[in-house]
């Protein structure tokens, strides 16, 4: 029982962490008695309790580079020991699951709880009440945001139905647990669970600002605080700019409908107790905030490569709700350039990602209708292709790029399809969040600065089209928004270059497929799936994605062999199994509780299929 405690308490030793590197100086010279901290000095050192709230954002559930998408139909990677490589070729388990979110996230929910019980009791501000209220406010709002994300997160990853035929989530707790705590506690129904996440963003939503701006007049002031007798300078210290990328109420309100999405996809929606026509309200708020239609970004979709806008300094991005800075590196680049630019190649991107891009005109390319030549495959296409992956004979950082089985023009054949341990395995290399300004060669090290994108305002209105579309069709707005399902599929296709020539020229007919699709609210469901395959490839989204839609798992990834004939020049295409995915979409399409849970709890169900 010893040991049970002990692990199950492994966040308090942190804590205990925390209370050393908060020692003050003073005590390394006067030591206090036995060097202890106690935990009434948290309430007079506010240094000491934020500690717990920074715990929690370390704990961020953000993967920060294209990691997941190797694991589903998008891409393969070509490192061997890769734990997801393994994980979709037949190695997920109960105790084998790289997806799984529930260490950390239940970590960052004991960091809060411990946070959000001893925040009001501790003297941010002793010497104003103005300014200690709303530090008060602010803290506690990004607590619950926090604690809705987490909660939100484990859903994801881990709720599914038992063999009772009850739709569950995971256990709730909303105190910190203790030595005293029943640990054994049984997994709350998903439904419960997102009643909990709504709770949580709304208090979220009502502490805290939309944006962290300064302002300079104490008008602006919210009333509550001029009450107080709150000045705009202590406003400013609170809310002001310097808290800038910190939870909000834009954020938490993001989450909320982030949330509904997953609850009303069809994977949850018959137990969830939310529907798609609530999750398009919830979307459609989040992005009244920004005009509708009118903040749609028109270059949202290479926003990664506005250089300007990357630096941690600049102005906001319109495209970017929530960001994660990285400051200078260039990690992305050396895992992911092709050999011959210095790069280790690792995530490749599959012949059925590169089908799924539409032709230029709008048309897939199997569309009898949409001029693709499989002769010459990349003519013609959707240019976001080329934006976000490398093909053959492409030219990248003044480099001509061969992935076929012949050499370049510098006789290299370092880029050939399987030609070295770094090479594409699909006859692809990713284009998608690399700088073209970075040199990952340690000799001529250039670095460059860096963002991820933690919720984009693409995915918010993709999100908005998907649930409107399902709960009342293509064109219908009930939502208020202001804007339908096919608007927002219009924009994105629009901003991305489609029902133009190769000119660039708007065709006579239009983007004539979409039009065909909004009036089938079958084919537009499967239009507004592959726009968001599209938009948010290798940003680690795929892989819920299917989980959520209930589509197969197990499509095997394939990729081209290109050989050219040495006297004509002419290049052939051999279409290829690349690798097989091994998931059992029976059951899989619900994550697992950790089987080491399971043999310390009793009182926690597994998953159906899984052991």
């Amino acid at each position: 029982m010893i040991t049970k405690i002990y692990k199950s308490l492994r966040s308090l030793c942190a804590l205990s962490l925390l209370c050393a590197l908060c020692a003050s100086c003073d005590d390394m010279f006067n030591p206090a008695d036995e060097n202890n901290r106690t935990e009434d000095a948290m309430y007079e050192e506010s240094k000491y309790a934020h500690g717990l709230l920074i715990y929690g954002y370390d704990r961020l559930p953000y993967i920060t580079t294209t990691q997941t998408d190797i694991a589903t139909d998008d891409a393969v990677t070509n490192v061997t020991s890769s734990a997801y490589l393994n994980m979709a070729t037949g190695t997920w388990a109960s105790d084998y699951n790289p997806m799984s979110q529930w260490d950390n996230c239940k970590d960052g929910i004991q960091y809060v709880n411990l946070f959000l019980s001893k925040v009001e009791r501790v003297k941010w501000a002793p010497s104003a009440a103005s300014k200690q209220q709303m530090f008060v406010d602010r803290l506690k709002g990004e607590a619950f945001g926090l604690r809705a994300l987490f909660y939100y997160y484990l859903l994801m990853a881990h709720g599914g139905y038992g063999d009772d035929g009850v739709l569950y989530g995971v256990p709730l707790l909303l105190t910190p647990e203790d030595g005293s705590s029943d640990f054994n506690q049984p997994r709350a129904t998903f439904a419960d669970c997102m009643k909990q996440i709504f709770a949580d963003c709304d208090s979220a939503m009502l502490l805290l600002p939309d944006h962290y701006e300064d302002i300079f007049d104490n008008n602006a002031i919210p009333e509550k605080y001029r009450a107080l007798g709150a000045e705009y300078s202590g406003f400013n210290l609170v809310f002001g700019t310097k808290a800038r990328n910190l939870m909000s109420a834009k954020i938490a309100e993001a989450i909320k409908a982030q949330a509904a999405l997953l609850a009303a996809s069809p994977a949850f929606r018959d137990q969830s107790g939310v529907t798609s026509a609530e999750a398009a309200t919830l979307c459609a708020n989040v992005l009244k905030r920004i005009g509708g239609m009118d903040g749609f970004d028109p270059t949202g979709n290479v926003w990664y490569k506005n250089k300007t806008k990357l630096d941690p300094a600049a102005a906001e991005m319109p495209e970017i709700l929530w960001r994660e800075d990285r400051h200078k590196n260039a990690d992305q680049e050396r895992e992911n350039y092709p050999p011959t630019l210095y790069g280790q190649g690792r995530t490749n991107p599959s012949q059925n990602l590169v089908d799924a891009f539409p032709m230029r005109s709008g048309r897939p390319i199997t569309d009898a209708n949409s001029g693709y030549d499989p002769q010459n495959p990349y003519a013609n296409r959707d240019p976001r292709l080329s934006d976000d992956v490398i093909y053959n004979g492409m030219t990248f950082r003044k480099t001509t790029i061969i992935t076929g089985t012949y050499p370049n023009e510098n006789n290299e054949t370092d880029d050939n399809l399987n030609s070295i341990g770094t090479s594409t395995r699909t006859g692809y290399y990713l284009q998608k969040l690399l700088r073209d300004d970075v040199s990952p060669l340690s000799s001529s090290l250039i670095e460059q600065q860096h963002i991820y994108p933690r919720i984009r305002y693409t995915e918010m209105f993709l999100a908005y089209a998907e649930a409107a579309n399902d709960a009342w069709g293509p064109k219908v707005d009930q939502a208020g928004a202001g804007f339908t399902a096919y608007d927002v599929i219009k924009a994105i296709r629009k901003r991305a270059g489609l029902g133009t020539d190769e000119y660039g020229r708007e065709l006579p007919e239009g983007d004539s497929y979409l039009e065909e699709c909004a009036g089938d609210q079958a084919k537009m469901t499967n239009l507004i799936r592959n726009e968001r395959r599209l938009e948010l490839c290798f940003e680690n989204k795929r892989f819920w994605d299917l989980r959520r839609w209930q589509m197969p798992l197990n499509e095997t990834v394939k990729g081209v062999k290109i050989d050219r004939n040495e006297e004509t020049g002419v290049l052939t295409y051999h279409y290829m199994d690349v690798e097989e995915r091994r998931y059992d979409s029976s059951y899989q399409w619900y994550g697992p509780i950790p089987k080491a849970e399971l043999l310390k709890w009793s009182n926690l169900k597994q998953n159906k299929g899984w052991q």
